[in-house]
């Protein structure tokens, strides 16, 4: 406002000071049609500074008419809910995409009389694929069995051991070396007391006991509570058949050698008993005369 009021008193200033010169020049001169020009220049000066003030009033007043804007408040993001924890336990599948062809509980083998615990699942897959280490863990140990052939052994969170077997070769990874879900442990293959080349996959507690692995893989579980302990231990009662395209070598000469000396304690009369260790007792009828 101080601006506005300052603009018009600059006007009126200035229209006196044309109006103080004009008179000065006109002094000299006394002639009447100085004089008459003198008045027609001092009354459109005097105009001109009129229409300037009218201006500059109606500017002002104008400006101190106007409505002061109305703030305007920021718009505020709804603030969601927190994201949920990370899940105490993630488990990923061995062998990603392929399938469990001999699943875990009792089994029987062609070569076997009996049924047994098969404690893990064999998954099927070309020689030479890579298998991954199911939930982080740290290696511990890794060597070559006469059964199992080549394994690898990770330890991980509360206790749970993971167990890799009939591999090709593995990795390279020393003890305690720490591995990270998903990374490489060992490739499949066919050694051991193998039909065929596969992965033999274990899962096992704190306390050694097998696990069923299907009940873990590839899932995730939000606490330590969820984790189906009880369930995955559970055997049932039904032995399975296992039916294999190639028996391991020197299993069916061994199963022959067993039949032969069946056959033969059977022509003296004789009975067979088979006792622990696979080792053959053999009762033979005496008759008098």
């Amino acid at each position: 406002m101080e601006t506005r009021f300052g603009a018009v008193l600059q006007v009126d200033r200035t229209s006196v000071r044309i109006l103080l010169l004009s008179s000065r020049v006109l002094a000299a001169t006394s002639s009447p049609y100085s004089l008459a020009a003198f008045a027609a220049v001092g009354g459109a000066i005097v105009v001109w500074g009129m229409v300037n003030a009218v201006s500059a009033v109606g500017a002002m007043n104008s400006g101190l008419d106007a409505p002061a804007p109305v703030p305007v408040a920021a718009p505020v993001d709804k603030v969601g809910p927190p994201p949920p924890p990370p899940p105490a336990f993630v488990f990923d599948a061995p062998l990603p995409g392929r399938t469990i062809n001999s699943p875990f509980g009792l089994r029987q083998m062609p070569w076997e009389e009996n049924g047994r615990l098969h404690e893990g699942v064999d998954i099927a897959a070309p020689a030479g694929a890579a298998v991954h280490v199911a939930t982080d863990g740290v290696v511990l140990r890794s060597g070559v069995s006469s059964t199992y052939g080549r394994f690898v052994e990770v330890v991980h969170k509360d206790g749970f051991h993971s167990f890799y077997a009939h591999l090709g070769r593995d990795a390279g990874l020393r003890r305690g070396t720490f591995v990270k879900r998903g990374a490489t442990v060992a490739y499949v293959g066919n050694s051991g007391r193998s039909t065929g080349s596969h992965l033999h996959f274990e899962l096992r507690n704190k306390a050694g006991e097998p696990l069923n692995p299907a009940l873990f893989m590839g899932k995730t579980f939000a606490e330590k509570g969820d984790l189906p302990l009880k369930a995955a231990a559970r055997v049932g009662r039904k032995v399975r058949l296992a039916q294999v395209s190639k028996w391991p070598e020197g299993m069916k000469a061994k199963m022959a050698a067993q039949m032969a000396e069946k056959e033969g304690a059977s022509e003296v009369g004789g009975q067979v008993i088979r006792v622990k260790g696979g080792r053959v007792r053999t009762r033979i009828n005496v008759v008098d005369g």
